[in-house]
């Protein structure tokens, strides 16, 4: 194989993979330790905060990630200097004090599922078989980073994201 054609199969196989980096368990505890949170009785999630605390919190990290428009696609950046999908996620909740791993499919495992019809800002969404994920603005739209364009905002009913939707989480 030629170096030209060698290399064009590389950016094809690079932009073929988005930003899922590598394909982990989604199972947290295998790298982590950490066991997938959610709502407990009484209305507190797990780290005890209440429903409606939880809920500004993760309109804050949604707004967070908004602040970046523009922040260049980093394969694998979990920072301003550029982000990949999972690690903007990672990053916005982590500056509101919620630690997420850096990895699409094990985010997933997080928090409690959400209906498309029920997503509020601050929501995980997810797409293409937990290989790219956002967080949810409202009116339809979310942030994410992706290649090419880095940290942009979509709608949920743009053809590629409705045809790939896999579902949302609520942490």
């Amino acid at each position: 194989m030629s170096p030209r054609r060698a290399i064009f199969a590389l950016v094809l196989l690079l932009a073929v993979a988005g930003c899922a980096k590598q394909v982990l368990s989604p199972d947290l505890s295998e790298t982590t330790g950490a066991t997938a949170g959610g709502a407990t009785a009484g209305g507190a999630t797990a780290g005890g905060a209440t429903a409606e605390s939880a809920s500004s919190r993760n309109a804050a990290a949604a707004r967070m990630a908004a602040r970046y428009l523009g922040a260049p696609y980093v394969w694998a950046g979990s920072s301003p200097a550029g982000f990949d999908c999972s690690g903007l996620v990672m990053y916005a909740f982590g500056q509101v004090g919620v630690a997420v791993p850096h990895n699409a499919a094990q985010q997933f495992r997080l928090g409690t599922p959400v209906d498309r019809d029920r997503l509020v800002p601050g929501d995980l969404v997810f797409f293409n078989q937990l290989r790219h994920n956002g967080i949810y603005l409202g009116g339809g739209r979310f942030v994410h980073s992706t290649k090419p364009g880095g940290v942009k905002i979509a709608r949920l009913d743009d053809d590629w994201f409705r045809t790939r939707w896999v579902g949302a989480r609520r942490l």
